[in-house]
């Protein structure tokens, strides 16, 4: 029975668990679970209503980061995308958890939700809020990441990791939102960045989004319907 991922694509914790999923090799079916307003048998998979959850076999699971440490560890055989001892993996599981409290409320939550999801859906956009995540708010988060990248081309060196996959979901998510990362300001991650997204894992999930994308975007174009 194949592993089946409950979410939304656009979503970056479930994009997260897909990267993980396709780095490992392992097959999956994708079932589409809108966030904030789930079926009422999604809360039995969990009770938060929140994606993603996954089912594997009799188990199942919710939270992105409980998620792809539980195939990191029952899939040993595929690839280590947590580190080879315990300093990385610590490393690893912090920069995880960075990249989903401290940049998804700015690049997901701020210019993403603003920018596509808020007008798509006949709501306006913030885009004070949008600004002060872009100028007040995430420039420190990205000038720490720079220096935790340093010269490295992954953020354990030459080992691709959840570290990077996770930071880049968020990113990504922000690119939706037409925003990108300053190359001149923060030049590792920018080349970081890039190189992530021409991984074949994301590249094989990002024209689809880029596609649903561009048609929320031409949605909230549309004038509201008079009543």
């Amino acid at each position: 029975m194949p592993i089946t991922l409950y979410g939304a694509p656009l979503s970056p914790f479930v994009r997260k668990v897909r990267l993980c999923l396709l780095e490992k090799g392992l097959d999956y079916a994708l079932e589409v679970v809108m966030p904030f307003t789930p079926p009422e048998w999604y809360l039995q998979l969990n009770p938060l209503g929140r994606i993603p959850a996954l089912k594997d076999g009799e188990l199942t699971l919710a939270d992105s980061s409980v998620i792809c440490q539980y195939l990191e560890e029952t899939y040993a055989h595929t690839a280590c995308l947590y580190g080879n001892n315990p300093t990385d993996r610590a490393h690893v599981r912090w920069l995880e958890k960075y990249a989903d409290y401290e940049l998804a409320p700015l690049t997901t939550f701020g210019v993403f939700r603003n920018r596509v999801l808020k007008p798509s859906s006949g709501q306006p956009c913030n885009e004070e809020s949008v600004q002060t995540a872009l100028n007040q708010k995430l420039p420190p988060h990205l000038d720490y990441l720079e220096g935790q990248l340093g010269q490295k081309p992954y953020f354990l060196g030459e080992q691709l990791s959840m570290a990077d996959l996770a930071i880049t979901s968020q990113l990504i998510n922000m690119e939706h939102g037409r925003e990108a990362i300053d190359a001149n300001r923060w030049p590792a991650l920018s080349a970081h960045y890039a190189r992530v997204k021409e991984l074949a894992s994301v590249q094989s999930l990002l024209p689809g989004e880029q596609r649903t994308t561009a048609k929320l975007i031409e949605m909230g174009k549309q004038p509201a319907l008079s009543s």
